[in-house]
């Protein structure tokens, strides 16, 4: 059977190259000009795998260099020639799948999912508009006022001395000196006897009581017009929710108001899923949509090809990316005014952020999970078990939005030095492994919520996303695809999706990931090689969790 193993690597994997090589297999190697066009950094970690003092694996690659490979690993489908695409032959991906590994893909295929599955996706994905599209740009501006006046709501009770409802409360012994793994900022408030506005609030309450009205009715009559789309100066009323969310104005509320705003929102609660989660300060995140890493690749979510960076200034920094804004009409002009080669006009995502989210050392997180799908028909997933968080490399602060607070991406976390005020339990390389966050919920009194929780939240999700765009994927039978999904935390444990990369990083940056990255690449190995002949072998840290 030697003469079905021959391989061929495209891209930075100098695991997968050493491990097919113990196994006896052979490369054919790119043509010299295709190797030069990688970056030196990866050369560099390329020799250290790629021991051949004697020559023999470049005599062996030259004598098959006419010869067709088996197995195929590679950066992105487009790279690879067609013509190496035979039919029996293994490669690591799908085409197409655009419709789930670009955040423009991903939103669009998760609106059609109450179709195609009895699940929503405001329960596990931060609702999203594409701003291309009118009605989706005009329902977003919708969206955006309304969730001011709910938060107005929120933060009129807040000054009249409620606090919001946390869903679990940490144990005090699991806190620091004065640290919450739950971070609320409170909005600066204004001078005492300095209320403005005391209309606010009312026009707030008759908002949010027709917008109940229509998500009461919405099954009933689909034609319901949107809530008080007219009734209110909404231009003013943004302006003057700013002073108070952002500036710190006061606000007067009398007792039935008190009343009126905590019936509304307990009821609002009901019908929102995400109203726990929006917060108070209204904050949006928007994003190229075709583009990863906080700036990306237009046209698909691979993750290790950078540019290169200009004047050691990442492209990340000083081309736009992901941006937090609290700002709809600073929304309106991002998205318009972006024309950056790399993304097409009008191919803007905004998301709602997350902001009731858990911090570790009051530092935002994020998690990078992998799965694997072996077969699109039928539809057959592999989660694995094994999976690492990111930190930001500043403390997390909602009334401060800069990148280095707020993206997880390792890359563009690298280029910030830890701030002084970060909290020194941060790990100085801004990785923790699975296991190290299990023993931190533990600590929390939160054992359970990784197995009871977290991880049965991030398979569904998962699951939601691959079956929403199934329909659209290139199906091929011999292919697999390994891909990395990020996941937020919520207070409450939840796991949010943010998105899912088609060609996650295998790059190491810490030395959690450079054990997890060979770890996770030597099991797929297993499952997409060996369990062909083998059902039983050892497949590592993978778990089949759907096979239709």
């Amino acid at each position: 059977a030697q003469e079905k193993k021959i391989f061929m690597v495209q891209g930075p994997y100098p695991i997968i190259r050493h491990l097919l090589r113990a196994r006896g297999w052979v490369e054919r190697k790119l043509p010299s000009v295709g190797r030069q066009l990688e970056q030196h950094r990866e050369e560099k970690e390329e020799e250290q795998c790629d021991e051949d003092p004697s020559g023999i694996h470049d005599l062996m690659s030259y004598l098959v260099r006419d010869r067709l490979p088996n197995f195929i690993w590679t950066n992105f489908l487009e790279a690879t020639d067609h013509e190496l695409l035979q039919q029996d032959h293994v490669v690591n991906h799908y085409a197409r799948v655009d419709a789930f590994t670009t955040k423009e893909g991903l939103c669009l295929s998760l609106q059609n999912l109450p179709w195609i599955e009895q699940a929503d996706p405001n329960t596990f994905f931060p609702r999203c508009y594409r701003l291309g599209t009118m009605d989706e740009r005009e329902a977003f501006i919708e969206d955006f006022r309304l969730t001011a006046a709910r938060s107005l709501l929120k933060l009129a009770l807040e000054e009249a001395g409620d606090r919001p409802v946390r869903t679990k409360q940490v144990p005090n012994s699991a806190k620091g000196a004065g640290e919450s793994h739950i971070s609320h900022p409170k909005h600066s408030t204004a001078q005492a006897g300095s209320p403005l506005y005391p209309e606010l609030v009312e026009e707030a309450l008759e908002v949010c009581k027709q917008h109940l009205g229509v998500l009461q009715h919405q099954d009933i009559d689909r034609g319901t017009p949107s809530p008080c789309r007219t009734c209110i100066d909404w231009d003013r009323f943004l302006q003057e929710y700013y002073r108070v969310a952002h500036e710190g104005a006061g606000l007067v509320l009398t007792r039935h108001q008190r009343k009126q705003c905590q019936n509304l929102l307990r009821r609002l609660a009901e019908q929102l899923p995400q109203l726990g989660m929006e917060g108070k300060l209204n904050v949006w995140i928007l994003k190229p949509g075709a583009e990863s890493q906080g700036r990306g690749k237009a046209g698909g979510s691979g993750e290790h090809t950078e540019d290169p960076h200009l004047g050691g200034v990442p492209p990340s920094l000083c081309s736009p990316g992901i941006i937090c804004t609290t700002r709809l009409e600073e929304v309106l002009q991002l998205a318009r005014g972006f024309t950056a080669p790399s993304v097409q006009v009008g191919r803007w995502v905004v998301q709602k952020y997350v902001e009731r989210l858990l911090t570790i050392f009051g530092t935002k997180f994020d998690i990078r999970q992998w799965f694997v799908v072996t077969d699109w028909k039928p539809l057959t997933v592999w989660f694995y078990q094994d999976c690492y968080l990111r930190f930001c490399s500043w403390p997390f602060s909602l009334c401060h939005l800069e990148r280095a607070r707020h993206l997880c991406n390792v890359s563009v976390q690298k280029w910030y030095k830890m701030s002084p005020d970060q909290d020194p339990r941060v790990p100085p390389d801004k990785i923790w492994s699975n296991k190290q966050f299990q023993e931190y919920l533990a600590q929390l009194g939160q054992a359970d919520a990784w197995h009871q929780v977290l991880v049965p939240g991030m398979k569904a999700a998962i699951l939601n996303a691959l079956r929403s765009a199934q329909d659209q994927v290139g199906f091929r039978k011999g292919s697999f695809e390994l891909y990395g999904a990020d996941f937020l935390v919520g207070e409450d444990c939840q796991p949010w999706l943010l998105e899912i990369n088609s060609c996650p990083t295998m790059r190491p940056s810490s030395a959690v990931t450079r054990q997890l990255c060979a770890n996770v690449q030597r099991d797929t190995l297993r499952l997409v090689l060996d369990r062909k002949n083998n059902p039983t072998c050892s497949i590592g840290a993978f778990e089949l969790i759907y096979k239709e």
